[in-house]
């Protein structure tokens, strides 16, 4: 039994997750090729390895005749009554090939073959296992900068997390552990190439699947996702369990759910709300914190006209657009907001119906097969939410100093 050889390939499959089937079929190769750099051929030559013992034999089948032209195919009568009693001309005989009598070149060859195979399958092994993560999120280390972009170590396999996939502002010190999202796992004759992101919308769907354990068994789904990566993400969430609150699971309690995901995407800004089938309410909740009056949805068109009062007009579309903007990623609805000043003088808001006196009475259903109604909004906003009241109202007060 050869002690040494078993080891060597226990600590191999153990360390490299490299099947001994495959190891064992590495060395008869190798074997072969070393009689083929010996010999040079190896048609006749099989080789047989015990899988229980690691020992091996290499033989050379050769027929038979009276005078020999070729030593590697052939064998005289004389010299086969040594591997085979009363041999006959034209049987074949086994002859034992002692691997000890190849030469340095055959056996540096043999070594190379196995080596080089050992190498192939460990980087298909890597390949397959982070293969089968992509899509998903994983914690790797920092390692260094290389020009723009950054090398991340994920255990067995470097990850390049380019500058176009970076949150702009994020800085990375060497040896941080931070989480990405694997991209695109490409198999390359160097190796897995791996690439990750940390502006992709899913690495937020990803976290709150982990950190949320309502998502992670069905209870709580996440509807739809929209991000602007480092400053604001709006998901809007449904709930199977009608007595399991959507957005309360996903905040947790006292925020700790929510707030530990804001603190690995470095403080961005998360809204999360209430899915709704209905594209008025939907378009309502996306829209928020601000305070919709009306929102007139058309389905087939995937547009949408809203309508809020004059000071929440800025909050409703928010800095340099962005509210407005995430909302429309979210709802896949296009939305054009006006204040109830410009409603009342434009087109195609028909906003004279909800100005009538039987709007107290208005209920929110479908009106007229594509117009929806919200319940309004709290004449004591300004008292409840005073920081937004005032950004609103400065932002508003700002829009028509530049107007005039």
């Amino acid at each position: 039994m050869n002690k040494e050889l078993m080891e060597a390939l226990d600590i191999l499959e153990k360390e490299k997750e490299i099947s001994k089937e495959t190891l064992f079929e590495a060395i008869e190769n190798s074997l072969l090729t070393a009689c083929k750099n010996h010999f040079g051929k190896a048609d006749n030559i099989v080789v047989e390895m015990n899988r229980e013992t690691c020992d091996f034999l290499v033989t050379a089948e050769k027929t038979v005749v009276e005078e020999v032209e070729d030593d590697c195919l052939e064998i005289s009568l004389e010299d086969a009554k040594k591997y085979k009693k009363n041999p006959e001309l034209g049987e074949t005989v086994k002859v034992e090939i002692r691997s000890k009598e190849f030469g340095r070149i055959a056996t540096q060859n043999a070594k190379n073959v196995i080596l080089q195979k050992i190498r192939e399958e460990e980087r298909s092994v890597i390949y397959n296992q982070y293969f089968e993560k992509e899509k998903d999120v994983i914690t790797g280390i920092v390692q260094r900068y290389l020009g723009r972009n950054i090398s991340i170590n994920l255990g067995k396999a470097d990850a390049v997390l380019n500058e176009s996939e970076q949150v702009k502002g994020e800085y990375f010190k060497p040896t941080e552990r931070i989480k990405v999202y694997i991209l695109e796992v490409k198999n390359t004759p160097k190796g897995p190439r791996i690439l990750v992101s940390r502006t992709h919308p899913e690495l937020v769907k990803r976290l709150f699947e982990a950190e949320v354990a309502e998502i992670a068994d069905g209870t709580v789904e996440i509807m739809s996702i929209a991000r602007e990566a480092g400053s604001r993400t709006k998901m809007a969430v449904w709930s199977k369990d009608p007595n399991v609150d959507p957005v309360g699971a996903c905040v947790g309690l006292n925020g700790a759910r929510v707030n530990s995901i804001v603190e690995e995407l470095r403080g961005e800004k998360i809204d999360i709300i209430n899915w709704d089938e209905n594209p008025g309410n939907l378009i309502q909740n996306a829209l928020s914190p601000a305070k919709i009056v009306a929102v007139f949805a058309d389905p087939e068109e995937k547009t949408a006209k809203v309508v809020v009062p004059d000071y929440q007009l800025s909050l409703a579309i928010g800095k340099e657009g962005q509210n407005a903007r995430l909302a429309a990623r979210l709802t896949g609805y296009k939305i054009d907001i006006k204040s109830e000043t410009q409603a009342k003088d434009a087109e195609g808001f028909r906003y004279e119906d909800y100005m009538d006196d039987e709007y107290e009475e208005y209920d929110g259903e479908e009106y007229d097969g594509e117009e929806y109604g919200s319940e309004g909004y709290e004449e004591g906003y300004a008292e409840e939410y005073p920081e937004e009241y005032t950004d609103s109202n400065e932002e508003a007060n700002e829009m028509e100093e530049e107007q005039e």
